[in-house]
């Protein structure tokens, strides 16, 4: 952030995240509904566990060696629970998390009924947050959900408390237009991430756009799964029409390039030369 402004696609598993790093990303971002929905075929809703986000935070830092910011929803439970959540999240190996100030179970962002738990709630959660982490370069991201229920200036007020208890960077959901990014920014002297969805309340705007608006951060959550997921529905409708995959045989990745992306040739090497090596040493 210090540098430029930081794009940080959506990854939803270890695959995903490789895929990534190995396109350039130089930052990810663990999606809560694309892990929910790939991992537990079911919505966005709190049904995913501390848990499971916590092993898929795992699995990506293993395979991705770049920051990665997970989500955390609304951090699990209260605010000793988020006390555990920080801790786990820490231990996987991420760089941040954010948590975010909707009841559970709570909904999509750019969903309407959302409902949200009062101000003070909220800024308890972060504030253990920010207690409890040990690294002091750990990334506490607040999420406001509060433009959608009560209102921009109620937004900013509420972020602006989060802050005033520990919070790091300050994600505003669900905006509407560019002037209400510009206002958080004019009210707000910490990092700002901007949630780039498709098909939600926020129309899309470019990277250099929010550079030019002065945010830190740009998520694109569930880009790269959507993509995914219609070319898989296609993929199945299309074989299961015609019985055989010959057509499909263009749009595939090769075994080859399978295996590259999965470094197979570097696995083979390296268990060749502990068996080398072994030898060498019983002769």
């Amino acid at each position: 952030m210090a540098q430029d402004i930081v794009v940080l696609p959506g990854v939803f598993n270890a695959l995903s995240a490789k895929v990534a790093f190995d396109q350039g990303a130089k930052a990810l971002y663990i999606t809560g509904a694309g892990v929910t929905n790939a991992n537990l075929g079911v919505p966005d809703i709190a049904l995913i566990t501390l848990g499971e986000m916590a092993e898929q935070a795992n699995r990506v830092t293993q395979v991705a060696p770049i920051p990665a910011i997970a989500d955390a929803d609304t951090g699990y439970g209260a605010s000793l629970s988020v006390m555990r959540t920080v801790r786990e999240f820490e231990r996987a190996g991420v760089a941040g998390l954010h948590l975010e100030d909707q009841a559970s179970p709570k909904r999509c962002g750019h969903l309407d009924g959302k409902e949200l738990v009062s101000p003070s709630e909220m800024a308890k959660k972060v504030l253990a947050a920010s207690e409890t982490k040990s690294d002091p370069d750990f990334l506490i991201v607040a999420r406001t959900d509060a433009r959608g229920v009560e209102g921009i200036h109620a937004a900013i007020e509420r972020a602006k408390r989060y802050v005033d208890v520990g919070a790091d960077a300050v994600f505003p959901e669900g905006l509407t237009t560019e002037a209400e990014f510009e206002a958080f920014r004019r009210a707000l002297d910490v990092p700002l991430l901007a949630n780039m969805t498709e098909f939600g309340k926020t129309p899309i705007i470019p990277v250099s756009r929010f550079r030019e608006l002065g945010y830190n951060l740009v998520i694109f959550p569930m880009t790269a799964f959507r993509v995914m997921l219609k070319a898989i529905s296609e993929a199945y409708g299309e074989l299961l029409a015609a019985g055989t995959q010959e057509g499909l045989l263009p749009r595939m990745h090769t075994r080859a390039q399978l295996y590259e992306t999965v470094d197979y040739p570097a696995f083979e090497r390296l268990d060749s030369d502990w068996s080398n090596r072994v030898d060498r040493r019983s002769t």
